[in-house]
Protein backbone atom coordinates (compact mmCIF):
# COMPACT_ATOMS: atom_id res chain seq x y z
CA UNK A 1 0.00 0.00 0.00
CA UNK A 2 1.27 3.85 -1.04
CA UNK A 3 1.80 6.16 2.05
CA UNK A 4 -1.46 8.86 2.08
CA UNK A 5 -0.14 12.21 0.45
CA UNK A 6 -0.87 14.23 3.79
CA UNK A 7 -1.76 13.00 7.41
CA UNK A 8 -4.46 14.48 9.48
CA UNK A 9 -1.83 16.45 11.68
CA UNK A 10 -0.28 17.81 8.20
CA UNK A 11 -3.49 19.08 6.71
CA UNK A 12 -4.65 20.80 10.00
CA UNK A 13 -0.89 22.56 10.40
CA UNK A 14 -1.71 23.71 6.36
CA UNK A 15 -5.03 24.72 7.57
CA UNK A 16 -4.15 26.54 10.11
CA UNK A 17 -1.11 28.17 8.54
CA UNK A 18 -3.83 29.48 5.31
CA UNK A 19 -5.92 30.76 7.72
CA UNK A 20 -3.37 32.67 9.29
CA UNK A 21 -1.73 34.11 6.13
CA UNK A 22 -5.53 35.07 4.81
CA UNK A 23 -7.67 35.84 7.92
CA UNK A 24 -10.69 36.79 6.17
CA UNK A 25 -10.96 32.89 5.06
CA UNK A 26 -12.86 30.56 6.73
CA UNK A 27 -11.81 27.52 8.16
CA UNK A 28 -14.00 25.66 5.62
CA UNK A 29 -12.56 27.90 2.54
CA UNK A 30 -8.80 27.36 4.19
CA UNK A 31 -9.32 23.39 4.33
CA UNK A 32 -10.33 23.42 0.80
CA UNK A 33 -6.76 25.39 -0.29
CA UNK A 34 -5.16 22.98 1.95
CA UNK A 35 -6.60 19.78 0.61
CA UNK A 36 -5.77 21.08 -3.11
CA UNK A 37 -2.62 22.04 -1.96
CA UNK A 38 -1.52 18.80 -0.34
CA UNK A 39 -3.30 16.38 -3.26
CA UNK A 40 -5.85 15.27 -0.87
CA UNK A 41 -9.06 16.71 -3.07
CA UNK A 42 -8.69 18.41 -6.18
CA UNK A 43 -12.96 18.91 -6.36
CA UNK A 44 -16.08 19.76 -4.18
CA UNK A 45 -17.16 16.00 -3.95
CA UNK A 46 -14.13 14.36 -3.21
CA UNK A 47 -13.47 17.05 -0.51
CA UNK A 48 -17.06 16.54 0.87
CA UNK A 49 -16.47 12.82 1.02
CA UNK A 50 -12.76 12.52 2.58
CA UNK A 51 -13.67 15.51 5.18
CA UNK A 52 -17.56 14.07 5.92
CA UNK A 53 -18.56 17.54 5.20
CA UNK A 54 -21.64 18.81 3.12
CA UNK A 55 -21.73 18.72 -0.26
CA UNK A 56 -23.70 22.21 -0.39
CA UNK A 57 -21.51 23.65 2.45
CA UNK A 58 -18.02 23.14 0.17
CA UNK A 59 -20.10 24.37 -2.91
CA UNK A 60 -20.45 27.62 -0.92
CA UNK A 61 -16.60 27.65 0.26
CA UNK A 62 -15.42 27.06 -3.45
CA UNK A 63 -17.67 29.84 -4.69
CA UNK A 64 -15.88 32.36 -2.09
CA UNK A 65 -12.88 31.36 -2.95
CA UNK A 66 -13.71 31.51 -6.45
CA UNK A 67 -15.20 34.81 -6.21
CA UNK A 68 -14.46 37.13 -3.46
CA UNK A 69 -11.17 35.74 -2.39
CA UNK A 70 -10.03 35.19 -5.78
CA UNK A 71 -7.61 32.05 -4.95
CA UNK A 72 -9.35 29.42 -7.20
CA UNK A 73 -10.91 28.75 -10.38
CA UNK A 74 -13.61 26.96 -11.67
CA UNK A 75 -11.85 24.17 -14.13
CA UNK A 76 -15.37 22.08 -14.49
CA UNK A 77 -18.48 22.15 -12.81
CA UNK A 78 -21.17 18.61 -13.22
CA UNK A 79 -24.65 20.58 -14.34
CA UNK A 80 -26.41 17.65 -12.73
CA UNK A 81 -24.75 16.92 -9.31
CA UNK A 82 -22.72 20.25 -9.10
CA UNK A 83 -19.52 18.88 -8.34
CA UNK A 84 -16.60 21.59 -9.13
CA UNK A 85 -13.18 21.26 -10.35
CA UNK A 86 -11.19 23.72 -9.08
CA UNK A 87 -7.38 25.23 -9.58
CA UNK A 88 -5.53 27.87 -7.79
CA UNK A 89 -5.52 31.25 -9.39
CA UNK A 90 -2.02 32.93 -9.36
CA UNK A 91 -3.37 34.87 -6.16
CA UNK A 92 -4.02 31.25 -4.78
CA UNK A 93 -0.11 29.85 -5.79
CA UNK A 94 1.18 32.92 -4.12
CA UNK A 95 -0.59 32.37 -1.24
CA UNK A 96 0.52 28.86 -1.20
CA UNK A 97 4.14 29.61 -1.79
CA UNK A 98 4.09 31.41 1.70
CA UNK A 99 3.30 28.08 3.26
CA UNK A 100 6.93 26.96 1.91
CA UNK A 101 9.53 29.78 3.21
Amino acid sequence: MSEPPADAETFLAVTDSIAALQPGLSTLEAGVLAALHLALAADSRSFSRVFGVEHALVLRAVEVLVGEAALLTVIERAPRTQRTHYAVTEAGRALLDHLHG
